[in-house]
């Protein structure tokens, strides 16, 4: 899983796998899923991420985390 920030359009990708997206829902104003072919989650894309949630702070809870890559 990895977490892109984009500054210039203030939106938060969550990268789920490596699998191709082949459609994206919109959930709700500015809270978008890919999908792959088989209809499964790929991705999250949240628009304006910087006001609905603190970009600062990452918690990870119960995570079974085996490597941390910081770029």
């Amino acid at each position: 899983m990895k977490l892109n920030y984009y500054g210039d359009t203030d939106s938060l990708y969550i990268d789920l796998n490596s699998r191709p997206s082949v459609e994206t829902r919109e959930i709700e104003e500015g809270l978008l899923v890919d999908l792959d072919k088989d209809g499964h989650v790929v991705g999250i894309d949240i628009d304006h991420a910087s006001k609905m949630m603190d970009l600062k702070k990452l918690e990870l809870v119960h995570l079974p985390v085996l490597e941390i890559n910081a770029a």
